[in-house]
This record gives structure tokens, C-alpha cells and sequence, in this order.
């Protein structure tokens, strides 16, 4: 096969009138099908259970977005058996074989675009703007690992030796468990889940439970798409429950996670110990936390810091493992750069996600919660600037928080929050500033605002995150452009949308012939 070669997929800005219409309607009829229940797909196979999932509307959590049956561990054991029974056939599908399936799934979500954006901005509350960008990330994951796929049909190349035929050649692992976030529902879930099977392999999904239509609306694609019954299997529940049950069970072969750093530590132990009748040492994949730090020096554009250290910080609410939590200000442009953070903050818009405000709801009720307990801490460790409250409406909504004159060792600074708070820490000089910015357990993202070379070029050597942006914003990274993946305890730097990722997934063989 030739496929075009691979370029990401623009995000819609609804500026244009047409996209803004055809993203109107497209609400207005995905809110026409709340309420749909969504089984488990197992082998195939639509599987109904006693129990339920029901996903809320974080804008009005009255309101029902849909429900899935609710997986116990024997659906488990289920979804395992027939994740091996199709490995059999799956892994020998010749690959150009499997990434045109691939690419015809990237083909069906890129067609539905609209409706998928409108059930994110319902379910998981994303603006207009990060709902298109997440639909745009999955696509171009999908593509991405479709088109990458095909540089290992061939295997690799060996030294010649005399009198023997050598070659060395991938095969894929067998099956796994890919248990995903709720911040980016289709564009990370659809991530994991296809690179493995790209490459061979099987899974079973544990989608998280406050974004389980969409991830149905995923299956719904790759069912379309033509996958084969039980290579990809939807399994929704309790991640206490299935989801350690599928991460300590014999039969798995690795787990592909991306969650908080508590319960990937977790995971990271289960999946090192033996289990009865266990023959592999399991692969674990962790994308876990950041507290992500933003450098801003006194040669900086004041004004392109200003603006890119907002857009980091409250972007999707600053539910981000690479939002900018941390902005760390040189002490000569402090109070100017406070003077336009602070403007900037007091003027976003926070409300429904339907209306398209510049931040939505918080995920749920739990995150809420977490997001306030941290204001109360910001009072006393430093002074508040700008926020710090929650504000009126049936959601979950939280106004966008500054807290100033934090210390780089305070709770504000060095534990993840996952909400609209930004600390800020003031520091004599860049040097200072730098020790700051690698003072924390993580090292996911970071960023430096600065117009001097050699300092530019020493945070290139010396910050130590797994991606590093200078003078623009610390998020929002893309497929095949910017491998994605933290340092620390922000992760096993699996570089997820990198040109190595695939590798993960399959392990090589050598055969060699005497002639």
C-alpha cells in the first residue's frame, strides 16, 4: 500500500460560519440521544451486565449523557479469552492488511467529527476548541500508528555473515489491558488502543467511568471500520475492581496506562509481581503526572508570556497533565508579567462547555472537591490574586486562580492539582529559576520564555522534562511532531505519537539458517 504521508489534522476553530453551524446542529442532536445505554463489546459480542455506569453532564450533572453495563471481574476473564482467541488470527494479518483498517477508521472518525466534538463538550465539558482538538489528536493517532506500523513489515537489518541466512524480524506481544483517562476520553484512549493492535497485538479497555460514551462511540468506529471481533474489546467499570483485576491477571501481557501518579505506582508493582501461572515478565506503560513549569526571564516578549502562560494554565480548565501549574518569574518583569496574568485571568468567560466559554466545568463532583480543598491550602502559602472561589450554575464550575508568593518547596508547588490553578514563584534570576523549575518528583512538560541563546540552549541541556517548548505555551502537543512522554514520576517515557511507540508493543526475533 502507499498511504499519503502522514500530516496532522487541522483543529477547527469555529470561526468559520459554516463549522460554527454544523457544530450547533451537531449538539442539538447528540443532546437528542442522552440517556442511550451502551453494553460491553466482548468478542464481538454485546454483553449485558446487572449493573450500570451512568455518565453526567460535568455543565449540569442532572442531566444523563448515557450509561454502559458495568464490567465485574468474570466479564474480565471474558474479555481476556476472547482477546487471545483473536490473537491467533490478528497477529497474522499482513500489516498492510491491518493499517488499512486502520486508516479507514481514521477516515469514519474524521466524517463524524462534529458529533464526536459535541459528546465531549456534553460528557467531559471541553469547549468548542479543545473538544475539536482532542477529535483532531485521535485521528491523527490512528493515522500516525497506521502509516508507522509499516516500517516494520520487513524487520531489521542484520550484519551479513558467511554461510548462514540471518534475519531478524517483530512480532507482536499477545494481549493487553489499556486503562485510560477521562481528560482526553477519545484522543488518548484511541491512542492506546490502536497502536498495540496495529502492530498484532490485542486489548481489552478499561475505559474511566465519567467518559464511557465516548469511548463507545470509539468501538462504534473501529466495529465500522471492519476489526475483527475481539481484538479490541470495550470493558467499562470499577478501576478498583476490573482494572487491578485485569493488571494482576496471569493472562495479561502488558498495560498500557495513563492516569495520576497514585494509582500508576500502583499498577507499576501489580504488574512486577509473578502471578500463578504467568510466563512473561508483563510490559507496563505509564503516563502519569506533571507539575509543569514555566520559565519567563527578563528578556522575554512580556506579552506573548502573558498569553501563552494563561492559555497553559486554564486550557480545558487546567485538567492537562502538561498544563502549566508552576510560572516561575525572574524578579526584574514580576509585577509587570502579574500585571497581565492577572488581567488576562479576570477576563475569561467560565460556564456551560455548550455555550463555549473559554472554560467549562470541572470533570465531576470529586474533582471539584480536590480543586477547592487546594484553594484553601493556596491561602495560607501564599496570597491570592485573581480567582480562588467557586462560582454560580448547577456545574462544576471554578473561577481561574492565581496564587503569588509561593515558595518553590510549598504543597501549591509540588503537588499536581488537575484544575484552573496557577502557582507563581518569584525568583532573583534564571539560574535560580531553572533549580525551581527541576525542583519537583516530575518532569512531564515545561517551558522558558527568553530571548538570550545560551540560556535557551542551556534549559535545552539541563531542564529536565520530557517535552520542552521555548517561547510559546507548554501544551497542546502533536502527533509525530512532538513525542509525548515525562521523566521522573511523570512516567516510563513511552513517547506515545513518537516514531519509536510502536516498538513497545512488539518484542524481536532472531532466526538464523546454516547453509
Amino acid at each position: 500500500m502507499n498511504p499519503e504521508p502522514y500530516r496532522p489534522e487541522p483543529v477547527e476553530t469555529f470561526f468559520n460560519i459554516e463549522a460554527f453551524e454544523a457544530m450547533r446542529k451537531a449538539l442539538a442532536e447528540v443532546r437528542g440521544q442522552f440517556g442511550r445505554h451502551y453494553p460491553l463489546i466482548i468478542g464481538g459480542e454485546k454483553v449485558e451486565t446487572g449493573e450500570k455506569i451512568a455518565s453526567t453532564n460535568p455543565s449540569d450533572p442532572a442531566q444523563v449523557v448515557g450509561y454502559t453495563s458495568k464490567a465485574k471481574p468474570p466479564e474480565a476473564d471474558a474479555a481476556l479469552e476472547a482477546a487471545w482467541k483473536a490473537f491467533q488470527s490478528w497477529k497474522n494479518w499482513p500489516q498492510e492488511h491491518r493499517s488499512r483498517l486502520l486508516l479507514k477508521a481514521a477516515h469514519i472518525m474524521k466524517r463524524r467529527q462534529r458529533e464526536l466534538e459535541a459528546w465531549l463538550v456534553y460528557e467531559i465539558g471541553k469547549s468548542w476548541g479543545e473538544a475539536a482538538a482532542d477529535v483532531a489528536e485521535a485521528i491523527d493517532f490512528i493515522r500516525y500508528y497506521a502509516i508507522s506500523a509499516l516500517k516494520y513489515k520487513d524487520g531489521a537489518p542484520v550484519v551479513a555473515y558467511p554461510g548462514e541466512d540471518n534475519a531478524a524480524f517483530y512480532i507482536p506481544l499477545g494481549v493487553g489491558v489499556v486503562i485510560a483517562p477521562w481528560n482526553f476520553p477519545l484522543a488518548i484512549l484511541a491512542g492506546m488502543v490502536t497502536a498495540p493492535i496495529a502492530v498484532g497485538n490485542c486489548v481489552v479497555a478499561k475505559p474511566a467511568e465519567d467518559t464511557v460514551v465516548i469511548a463507545a462511540k470509539l468501538f462504534e468506529i473501529l466495529e465500522e471500520a471492519g476489526l475483527p471481533a475481539g481484538v479490541a474489546n470495550f470493558l467499562p467499570g470499577d478501576g478498583a475492581e476490573v482494572g487491578a483485576y485485569l493488571v494482576q491477571h496471569p493472562r495479561t501481557r502488558f498495560i498500557n496506562f495513563t492516569g495520576s501518579l497514585e494509582v500508576g505506582l500502583r499498577i507499576n508493582e501489580a504488574a512486577a509481581k509473578l502471578a500463578p501461572g504467568q510466563v512473561w515478565l508483563k510490559r507496563a506503560f505509564l503516563e502519569l503526572g506533571g507539575k509543569d513549569g514555566l520559565i519567563v526571564d527578563e528578556t522575554a516578549d512580556l506579552e506573548a508570556a502573558g498569553q501563552a502562560a494563561v492559555q497553559s494554565a486554564f486550557g480545558f480548565q487546567g485538567q492537562k497533565c502538561s498544563a502549566a501549574s508552576r510560572l516561575i518569574i525572574v524578579d526584574q518583569v514580576h509585577d509587570h508579567l502579574m500585571e497581565k496574568i492577572v488581567g488576562r485571568a479576570e477576563s475569561l468567560v467560565v460556564g456551560p462547555a455548550e455555550e463555549n466559554p473559554d472554560l467549562g466545568p470541572v470533570a465531576s463532583a470529586q474533582q471539584e472537591n480536590t480543586v477547592l480543598s487546594y484553594m484553601d491550602i493556596g491561602q495560607g502559602e501564599g496570597k491570592l490574586a485573581v480567582g480562588g472561589r467557586r462560582l454560580e450554575g448547577s456545574g462544576y464550575f471554578i473561577a481561574p486562580t492565581v496564587f503569588e508568593h509561593i515558595a518553590p518547596d510549598a504543597r501549591l508547588a509540588q503537588e499536581e492539582i488537575f484544575g484552573p490553578v496557577l502557582s507563581v514563584i518569584r525568583v532573583p534570576d534564571f539560574d535560580t529559576a531553572l533549580e525551581v523549575a527541576n525542583s519537583t518528583r516530575f518532569g512531564l512538560t515545561g517551558g522558558v520564555f527568553s530571548r538570550n541563546r545560551e540560556r535557551l540552549e542551556r534549559a535545552r541541556r539541563d531542564f529536565h522534562v520530557g517535552n520542552l517548548y521555548f517561547n510559546r505555551k507548554i501544551t497542546g502537543a502533536l502527533v509525530g511532531v512532538q513525542p509525548f512522554g515525562g521523566f521522573n514520576l511523570s512516567g516510563t517515557d513511552t513517547k506515545a505519537g513518537g516514531p519509536d511507540y510502536l516498538l513497545n508493543f512488539m518484542q524481536m526475533k532472531s532466526v538464523t539458517e546454516r547453509f
